[in-house]
């Protein structure tokens, strides 16, 4: 039974990643590109431990829209 909870939480924490993946994308978008960018960043560190897939995954659009700032 804890394995099937396990597993739920897991698969949960991983579409909440792809929600937050879409959602930052979309954020970049529209404009918002450091807004992204930090949150992007945040994203990266949270999950750098717990999910080093997701954490790339949000490394990857960092790297990418990086050069879309303007200062």
């Amino acid at each position: 039974m804890a394995e099937a909870s396990a597993a739920d939480c897991s698969a949960s924490e991983g579409r909440l990643s792809e929600i937050l993946l879409e959602s930052v994308t979309a954020l970049a978008g529209a404009g918002e590109v450091e807004t992204a960018c930090r949150l992007a960043g945040q994203a990266c560190v949270a999950l750098r431990t717990s999910d080093a897939a997701a954490a790339r995954r949000f490394d990857i659009l960092l790297h990418r829209l990086t050069p879309k700032l303007t200062w």
